[in-house]
């Protein structure tokens, strides 16, 4: 669960993590948000098909995959463009 997002707020958006796997073809979107003055945490935020926010845990296996895939994709991209 995360807390409604209102503008820049300087607090953790996370509450409650989910670890239980959640098959990727039922996610929309994932967000990752490092550790800063923000929040001590580094938070990653999945936005279902149905149109909810789950906090994923990211000590979870199956999280770090996908947070491995994204970098690498990202990575992929910014060496596409040089």
């Amino acid at each position: 669960m995360s807390l409604a997002r209102m503008g820049n707020e300087l607090r953790c958006q996370c509450i409650e993590l989910h670890s239980k796997f959640i098959p990727p073809r039922s996610i929309r979107d994932v967000k990752m948000t490092p550790s800063g003055p923000h929040c001590q945490n580094t938070e990653i935020i999945a936005t279902l098909k149905d149109g909810r926010e789950v906090c994923l845990d990211p000590t979870a296996q199956w999280v770090k995959i996908i947070i491995q895939a994204i970098l690498d994709k990202a990575q992929a991209n910014a060496e596409a463009k040089r």
